[in-house]
């Protein structure tokens, strides 16, 4: 900025000689919150600075050296601090966007040669002008100075991009693994170590078992997320044996085109083990990746309609339980979110002693076969007890949401009343991801 500046009023240079910025701290005179329903807070501090700094600027220009000295520095500002997005982790926010709300009130006094050059009248308001001019194309609202903290991309998860069906459709010549010669196995289905996973049931007694089953999980890269198929034999009480593993990388899937395999089964990944030479069975499959269809253009009057009655296809529904706030506990209020749909249950971990909770872990995934055009959500908020008595859970209130809205809007982001509570609201988001082979509603 020196460099700038220098060069703007033709300077021959500007350096600080002395740099003190007095005893006295900026006062905070106010601040102002806002209501937001995203992912960000937004504060509007009144700030506050008479201070007594001691700068000595040295300033040469053509050839000629002067000394300048600020003296009796005063700022008066209203600033915009937007903190986003929101984590669940120390910082709690990766970057600041910082406006000024309006032009500042800056005075100071600069004495040269022991003279005070404010006290000139025309340069006084000439310097006014030219401060907050200068602060105002810089950083006046809308204009935001950017603070980053953390790397977006190393804290941010990546969204879905669609889902991948895996019908798992029979396995033989598996291991024996119990001392009868058979085994109890069932299929474990992910895509990779930190993924959600998928199970099948368990076939009784078999090495040669029929599943039929049809699973779903949540793509976020296609390009270089891997299918691991781990088949284990089921034992009641000691650990479940290995029968075997087969990866499979969704990169050669075509979408929405299923896509039959054979798998040979094998013990690890380790190419150059001996133990993988020797046949560990095989697991038929067949899968499809669904990716979500993006924002489509509005039909034209020439585009074809599919008939009434024509199945559509699935897609994700996401519910995010961000937070509650104005909860009221007749014994305790340890609060956790709990979502009902379909007869599942999904849960939060419970948040001790708070009223107003916001949930690190209320983003929910469901993989659904149809549009839930016709169906309901239920949130409701409870609290457990953190000791043992008689009260163990209660429900501190509930709100039932149809999913049509959902479905043909795509997206909700509301805060809504609890039901059977005085004064507890809930921020909920709701979001329908349909694959690409799904109708225009």
């Amino acid at each position: 900025m020196v460099e700038e500046y220098s060069a703007k009023f033709k300077f021959d240079s500007i350096e600080f000689e002395h740099l003190t910025l007095g005893a006295f701290p900026p006062t905070l005179e106010g601040i102002k919150a806002f209501d937001t329903q995203e992912s960000e807070m937004i504060i509007e501090p009144a700030l506050k600075w008479a201070g007594n700094p001691d700068i000595l600027i040295a300033v040469k220009v053509f050839g000629i050296r002067a000394t300048i000295q600020l003296v009796d520095l005063q700022f008066f500002g209203i600033v915009r601090l937007t903190f986003k997005p929101l984590l669940p982790t120390f910082p709690c926010f990766s970057k600041i966007a910082i406006s000024i709300m309006e032009k500042p009130h800056v005075d100071f006094g600069l004495k040269l040669f022991g003279g005070d050059l404010m006290a000139i009248p025309v340069l006084y308001g000439f310097v006014q002008d030219l401060i907050k001019e200068e602060i105002a194309k810089l950083y006046l609202w809308p204009k935001i100075f950017e603070l980053v903290l953390l790397d977006e991309s190393e804290v941010s998860t990546k969204k879905p991009v669609g889902i991948v069906e895996v019908k798992v459709l029979y396995a033989r010549n598996l291991r024996k693994a119990d001392i009868m010669g058979k085994s109890d196995p069932y299929i474990k289905i992910s895509l990779g170590e930190k993924g959600f996973s998928k199970k099948t049931q368990v076939k009784k007694n078999t090495l040669n078992p029929d599943w039929n089953e049809t699973h779903t999980l949540v793509v976020q890269d296609p390009s270089i997320q891997v299918l691991e198929f781990h088949a284990y034999d089921w034992e009641k009480i000691s650990s479940h044996d290995k029968l075997g593993m087969a990866t499979f990388s969704l990169a050669s899937l075509e979408p929405d085109v299923p896509e039959h395999l054979t798998l040979n089964l094998r013990k690890n990944m380790d190419d150059n083990g001996s133990v993988n030479q020797k046949s560990w069975g095989q697991l038929v499959v067949e899968v499809t990746y669904k990716p979500f269809k993006q924002d489509l253009p509005v039909q034209n009057e020439t585009e074809t309609v599919a008939p009434e009655g024509t199945p559509q296809a699935g897609g994700l529904l996401v519910i995010t339980v961000h937070g509650a706030h104005g909860l009221e506990g007749k014994h305790h209020t340890n609060p956790y979110a709990k979502v009902v749909y379909r007869g599942e249950e999904y849960k939060t971990k419970p948040l001790k002693k708070n009223r107003n909770p916001r949930w690190p872990d209320g983003k929910f995934e469901i993989c659904c076969d149809n549009p839930p055009l016709n169906e309901m959500v239920r949130i409701e908020i409870m609290t457990k007890s953190s000791g043992f008595g008689m009260h163990l859970k209660e429900s501190l209130g509930y709100k039932d949401i149809m999913l049509a809205d959902v479905v043909e809007n795509r997206r909700i982001n509301e805060e809504y009343r609890l039901n059977n509570s005085k004064n507890g609201k809930v921020h909920i988001e709701l979001q329908w991801l349909p694959t690409a082979a799904a109708k225009p509603q």
